[in-house]
C-alpha cells in the first residue's frame, strides 16, 4: 500500500442557502459523511456546520477524487435524512457547487479550530475566506 498524506478542507450550502441544517439534523448529516468517507478508506478529522452550509476537513486516498467524495457524502447525508427525518416541512437538498482547498499536516490545528468554532465566526464577522469560499454555480458539484 503506498504512502500518502491527503488533506482536504470542503465547504457546501444547502439549497438556496435555507437554514435547514438543525441542531436535530446535524448528527443525522455527521454520521452520514462519516459513513461514506470511511467506505472510501478517507477519514473525517473535523466537521461542523452552521444552518446553512458544512465544514469538513477529510482525509482521503489518492485514488479518490475530490469531486467523487462531495457527491457520494452530499448523497448519503441527503438520503439519510431525508429517510430518517419524515416531519421535515421541504425535501432536504444540497446546493450542487462546493468549495475546497488543500492544507498540510502543519496547517491542521489551524484548519481544524476553524471548524470547530464555526458559530463564533459567523456571528463575530470572523471567517476566514478561503476556508468560507464555495462555488454554487458549478454543474459538477
Amino acid at each position: 500500500m503506498p504512502y500518502w498524506r491527503c488533506f482536504y478542507h470542503v465547504v457546501w450550502a444547502t439549497k438556496y442557502r435555507q437554514p435547514t441544517m438543525t441542531s436535530a439534523l446535524q448528527p443525522i448529516i455527521y454520521a452520514a459523511i462519516q459513513q461514506k468517507t470511511e467506505q472510501m478508506r478517507g477519514r473525517v478529522l473535523a466537521i461542523n456546520s452552521v444552518d446553512d452550509h458544512i465544514h469538513v476537513a477529510v482525509s482521503l486516498p489518492p485514488a479518490i477524487a475530490i469531486a467523487r467524495w462531495v457527491g457520494d457524502a452530499k448523497g448519503l447525508a441527503t438520503y439519510a435524512v431525508n429517510g430518517n427525518a419524515p416531519a421535515l416541512e421541504t425535501t432536504f437538498r444540497w446546493q450542487d457547487g462546493y468549495g475546497v482547498v488543500t492544507f498540510g499536516e502543519k496547517q491542521f490545528p489551524y484548519v481544524e479550530k476553524y471548524i470547530a468554532n464555526q458559530r463564533q465566526h459567523h456571528q463575530q464577522g470572523t471567517t476566514d475566506d478561503r476556508l468560507e469560499t464555495m462555488d454554487e454555480d458549478d454543474p459538477a458539484g
